[in-house]
């Protein structure tokens, strides 16, 4: 009884861009809502709205950040964490040396 009503949890799975984009088109053309293109394709409605999402967001229709802005902003953020972790290990470094001197 215990099972009843539980999935379990659907693998990951990633998509190419093409695929993304032909999903996408099919959206915008209508001619099926987006849980029925979800359902055909075997994809989470959720997953579908966001690809549309973004596209819309890519396009200029829709404020945002871009494909481009994100990636950006990710890579700033990793090199920003990198940057305060190489000063932490100066002023460690400076301590240590610091002590050593008196």
């Amino acid at each position: 009884m215990e099972s009843m009503g539980k999935k379990e949890p659907r693998p990951r799975r990633s998509f190419t861009p093409e695929f993304k984009a032909e999903i996408v088109e099919l959206c915008r053309r209508g001619d099926r809502s987006v849980g029925q293109i979800a359902k055909d394709f075997d994809l989470t409605e959720t997953a579908v709205r966001l690809w549309v999402s973004r596209a819309e967001v890519d396009a200029g229709e829709r404020d945002g950040l871009t494909s481009s802005e994100r990636e950006e902003l990710a890579a700033l953020r990793r090199e920003n964490r990198r940057l305060r972790e190489d000063v932490e290990v100066l002023k460690r470094a400076t301590a240590f040396f610091a002590k050593e001197t008196r």
